[in-house]
């Protein structure tokens, strides 16, 4: 059940308007998402979730399909429907195949030596509140990913859990139709970049 109403553009607080209205120009459904709309009402939590966003669509350097995979290992630990079933379909559009999503939510591994070890460290900190093992991280090293790649990692980590964090915390409801046909498009921006 839904904790904390929704706003529009027109009623919400002053300082939220501009980046609401921002939201809806990534909006999969050309409206605003439910936790957007939610997130609006402290305009400081609406900054600090788009900042996020931002800074990983200006300054990313991983590819989108890695990323995403990161974000969906993250939204498994982190137990929120609403972003499991929009990364998911992101991770899809991307180019993960249904197995390694499969594999991706339920902690296994995907058959890509680089991305299953980044995938291991994001797991394990989203699961330790941050604390990855050494063995963890030597493996990451040793599959080639530099000190850069395990940073930018965490990003990703703190913009999925963040996210799903509120979601589950205001009780937000899904309001994108994920996986099914005729759906609307998607765009990877419009969860995680853009703007």
């Amino acid at each position: 059940m839904t904790r904390i109403p929704s706003h529009t553009i027109e009623d919400a607080p002053e300082a939220a308007r501009g980046l609401l209205a921002e939201m809806t120009q990534f909006s999969p459904t050309g409206r605003l998402l439910s936790m957007h709309a939610q997130m609006a009402h402290s305009p400081a939590v609406l900054e600090a979730y788009t900042s996020i966003r931002r800074a990983t669509d200006h300054h990313g350097t991983l590819d989108q399909r890695l990323r995403t995979g990161l974000m969906l290992a993250t939204a498994a630990a982190a137990g929120s429907e609403y972003a499991l079933a929009i990364i998911t379909l992101l991770a899809r559009r991307s180019g993960w195949q249904p197995e390694q999503i499969a594999a991706l939510r339920s902690g296994a591994e995907v058959g890509e030596p680089r991305a299953d070890a980044l995938i291991t460290v994001v797991r394990e900190a989203a699961a330790s509140s941050g604390r990855v093992s050494d063995a963890a991280w030597d493996r990451a090293v040793t599959a080639g990913c530099t000190d850069g790649d395990l940073a930018e990692a965490f990003a990703y980590l703190g913009l999925t859990v963040f996210t799903a964090y509120f979601l589950n915390y205001a009780g937000t409801e899904l309001d994108v139709p994920a996986g099914s046909e005729g759906s609307p498009e998607m765009s990877t921006a419009a969860w995680q970049g853009a703007g």
